[in-house]
């Protein structure tokens, strides 16, 4: 979760809270929403479907090139996709959270390891923080997931905020961002990034049934061939378990 720094400034941060239903443990911020969650059994996998299409990444880069990249939430949530980057791809990790006590959730609750030579968790705004000069142009796969206790938008949704992003991107790079929420509006979303992007970088999946639509961007726009497509696909789903084939099935150029 992170928030505007006036809002961080004058908004007391909500209190972490968890609950276990059945193998499956979810993370809440003082409400009934769900901001992440955990499989008991498998505390590395991704349970919901919504946070797999946020690797959609993957589609876009060479398997075996994975390790060497880096990653960074915006975001922590559960810490679902950061555990997967530094535990499953093994890649360079970093995730930026407003709220320490969500910091303490996942390191107690969710089987978030330990800062490392591979992961670091930085406390602060993610507005701001994306703006420090040493990351620009290091990130090859940024996921931005911001929400407050209500989760009735995106905390953060404005084409400055998509421009800063863009400059974290190496020129492989790619954004995915999840797009939920009552107040949101998906087109004037859509139509932020693509101004911070550009058209043709542009990539959306269909909604999940619960609502969740993930959109992609590209630093450096490409179209790669349904042929080239399929066979990242079946290697990511090979290496990582995800089904990525069936991505292709309902993840679109916005932009034909």
């Amino acid at each position: 979760m992170a928030r505007k720094s006036a809002a961080a400034s004058t908004v007391a941060l909500p209190e972490v809270n968890f609950s276990d239903y059945g193998d499956v443990r979810t993370l809440h911020l003082g409400t009934e929403w769900v901001q992440g969650s955990m499989l008991l059994d498998a505390p590395f996998d991704i349970e919901l479907e919504y946070v797999r299409r946020m690797m959609a990444w993957l589609l876009f880069v060479p398997a075996s090139s994975v390790a060497k990249r880096r990653a960074m939430q915006l975001g922590l949530g559960a810490g679902t996709l950061t555990k997967f980057c530094r535990k499953k791809l093994r890649m360079d990790t970093t995730a930026v959270e407003l709220n320490p006590q969500v910091v303490s959730a996942c390191r107690f609750w969710f089987k978030l390891p330990p800062d490392d030579e591979r992961l670091r968790v930085v406390l602060g705004d993610a507005a701001l923080k994306i703006q420090n000069s040493d990351w620009a142009g290091t990130i090859d796969a940024l996921q931005v997931d911001l929400y407050d206790q209500d989760a009735a938008a995106p905390v953060l949704d404005s084409a400055d905020f998509y421009a800063d992003c863009r400059k974290l991107l190496t020129e492989e790079g790619c954004m995915t961002v999840n797009l939920f929420g009552e107040d949101s509006s998906y087109p004037q979303s859509v139509a932020k990034i693509t101004e911070a992007f550009g058209a043709d970088a542009v990539w959306a999946f269909k909604p999940t049934k619960d609502g969740n639509t993930i959109v992609l961007a590209q630093r450096t726009p490409s179209r790669p061939s349904q042929a080239e497509l399929l066979e990242r696909a079946e290697a990511i789903q090979t290496r990582w378990g995800l089904a990525a084939a069936k991505w292709l099935k309902i993840f679109k150029p916005v932009v034909a």
